[in-house]
């Protein structure tokens, strides 16, 4: 719901301090309470941001000078002895606007990719497409120099692709356009211009190439869930198809009749059964892992099990 002041407006909430730098509104296919204050977050989406904000604080405070980037940077010449690297580099920022832009986007669009993925599926994705970006930052340098670098955009920027991928034509508006864009067009720009900027090898110390690392990751690993969740409820479905072939070996008409009884019950059951399983995918594919009940995480390991069977 757009407010009648200027600012930034999500559903619910509305965001005037942000007039000068973005305007985005999206719908979502569902309503939580916890999106209606300007200061309800979801708990990893709070706990990341006050964890970069810390270090930042500290950065300039307490842990002053260079030495804390040579630490906390990754560097593809010399990853083998700072393997702590592959997750410090995310939590360190070159300077404020820098740490302002990566939260910005993980505020906007990590709260409902986490609502919409679970806590614990979400976390494992954030840290996948910032380690990705490493990765494929570390694999390039063998073709080419890739300098240190730090900051969390390689994260971030998978979270912003989630969240583009679930709900591709939410409009943002974006200072100064008067228009709002489909995100999937915003993001789509985002992945050009990294792509374009890491090819030229534009110096201009951004890690453009750990971003288009985060963003493949990211890709990678959406897929990859989604293909899962599309097999198990493929085999599902071809279970639940009724057999042929097995009534034409009895011979006695009465025994052919019970047992056509018995066979229509268990075939009821097993509908059920797939039914559910069925239901219990849905719910996973729409809501995440981390929405699923104990009943219901019971009932997939059974189905499972008996795949395993059979």
């Amino acid at each position: 719901m757009r407010r009648p002041y200027g600012g930034l407006s999500i559903g619910n909430k509305a965001y005037p301090w942000t007039s000068r730098l973005t305007q985005m509104r999206y719908s979502m296919p569902y309503d939580s309470p916890r999106r209606r204050s300007p200061f309800s977050l979801t708990p990893w989406v709070r706990g990341l941001i006050m964890a970069n904000a810390a270090v930042y604080l500290l950065t300039i405070t307490v842990f002053t000078g260079p030495w804390i980037y040579e630490f906390s940077a990754f560097n593809p010449q010399s990853f083998a002895a700072g393997w702590w690297t592959f997750l410090t580099y995310m939590f360190v920022h070159g300077g404020f606007l820098h740490l302002l832009f990566n939260m910005l986007v993980l505020f906007f669009f990590g709260p409902a990719v986490e609502e919409r993925m679970g806590a614990r599926s979400f976390a494992l994705y954030y840290f996948t497409c910032g380690i990705g970006g490493a990765l494929f930052s570390l694999a390039i340098s063998l073709l080419t120099p890739v300098a240190p670098f730090v900051g969390a955009s390689a994260a971030v920027l998978g979270v912003a692709l989630a969240f583009a991928m679930n709900w591709p034509d939410a409009p943002v508006y974006v200072f100064p356009l008067p228009v709002p864009i489909k995100v999937k067009w915003l993001v789509g720009f985002l992945i050009v211009v990294n792509l374009w900027a890491g090819m030229v090898g534009a110096d201009t110390g951004i890690a453009y190439l750990a971003h288009l690392g985060g963003l493949l990751f990211g890709f990678i690993y959406l897929k990859s869930e989604a293909h899962i969740v599309q097999r198990q409820r493929r085999v599902v479905r071809t279970r639940a198809q009724p057999g042929e072939g097995r009534s034409a070996r009895v011979r006695n008409p009465l025994h052919a009749a019970s047992v056509g009884t018995v066979s229509r019950a268990r075939k009821e059951n097993k509908h059920a059964e797939y039914d559910e399983v069925d239901r219990v995918l849905d719910k996973i594919s729409e809501s995440g892992l981390d929405s699923l009940s104990p009943e219901e995480r019971h009932v997939l390991d059974r189905a499972s099990r008996d795949l395993r069977r059979h």
